[in-house]
């Protein structure tokens, strides 16, 4: 069985970026033929916008696969409508994994015993897609309820060649309200980041870094740097990158010397690109697939220039 940092590493170098695309996709935002077809289609709300969003996520997966090791569906927009959105989110997962993408699939979970070992089970399919019913490699995962939340999730990380990236140093403007909180000087995400560190270092693949990740914003860059310190072996999902305000050089410094032990998220600004300036003065809106190609290059290049990602090519 194949370990999930050798293999997301493996699909890093062959792409040439570490460039993560999120898939978030909002109804009121999606071009109007992949409405209307969805409409034509369906008369109830949920099925329209669940048969809506698995093709936009479907096309959006045809432009980037070219381009990018990963994909991150975040599932709560699909969760919101119901048992069509959640198929429409196992589509999505399904087509993905066709296009010989990663997956990390976005859901936050977090529980204890048995039920942290269901949501583990359901979602973390690891190297074999039929091994879950959300068939994803990654999952994100909350440690707010302790050591014990986690422990389920590692056990069938490992089992099933999968990963968990955990919840770290988010990039949200209220992160800080728990997340700084100190105890006898020391950080609440840095005593999270210690942890996560260790299961990292146990979980080693043939590289230098575990199956267990941290999330960690680039909106707050010199906890970025200082936890990429703390945890030498972890690999890093990084959002915040785009739309959230963070930049290329921002997120420098989640990386090892060879562009390794990082993935940089864009979702917005990528999904709806066609949206904002330059791409909508290029790009009709009938052209909102050319917008989301040319950003995915714009944020490669990006990375290239700025980061150690430049020494992949």
């Amino acid at each position: 069985m194949h370990h999930f940092s050798d293999r997301l590493n493996l699909a890093i170098q062959n792409k040439k970026t570490p460039a993560l695309v999120g898939l978030d996709p909002r109804f009121d935002w999606l071009p109007e033929e992949i409405v209307k077809a969805a409409e034509s289609r369906h008369d109830n709300k949920a099925d329209i916008v669940a048969a809506a969003f698995q093709e936009f996520c479907f096309r959006i997966i045809d432009v980037v696969a070219p381009l990018v090791p990963a994909v991150k569906p975040q599932a709560a927009f699909f969760e919101e409508w119901g048992p069509a959105g959640c198929i429409a989110l196992q589509r999505v997962i399904k087509k993905a994994r066709d296009a010989g993408l990663i997956v990390i699939c976005d859901a936050k979970r977090g529980d204890i015993g048995s039920t942290a070992e269901a949501y583990a089970r359901g979602y973390l399919a690891g190297e074999n897609p039929d091994s879950a019913v959300w068939a994803s490699d990654c999952l994100t995962v909350n440690p707010y309820l302790g050591s014990d939340t986690l422990e389920p999730f590692v056990n069938v990380a490992v089992e099933r060649g999968a990963g968990i990236y955990v919840l770290v140093r988010t990039s949200n403007p209220g992160a800080g309200t728990f997340q700084d909180r100190k105890t006898e000087g020391t950080n609440l995400y840095e005593c999270v980041a210690a942890a996560v560190e260790e299961l990292a270092l146990k979980t080693k693949g043939a590289g230098n870094y575990g199956a267990i990740g941290a999330v960690v914003g680039a909106t707050y860059p010199e906890e970025l740097n200082q936890l990429r310190a703390l945890m030498p072996h972890t690999p890093l999902l990084v959002p915040g990158y785009g739309s959230q305000g963070a930049g290329a050089g921002d997120v420098a410094g989640a990386f090892d010397e060879s562009g390794l032990g990082a993935i940089i998220n864009s979702s917005r600004g990528i999904n709806f690109a066609i949206r904002k300036a330059p791409y909508s003065e290029k790009f009709s809106p009938a052209e909102w697939e050319q917008a989301i190609e040319t950003a995915t290059h714009d944020m490669i290049s990006d990375l290239a220039a700025h980061t150690p990602a430049g020494n992949l090519k």
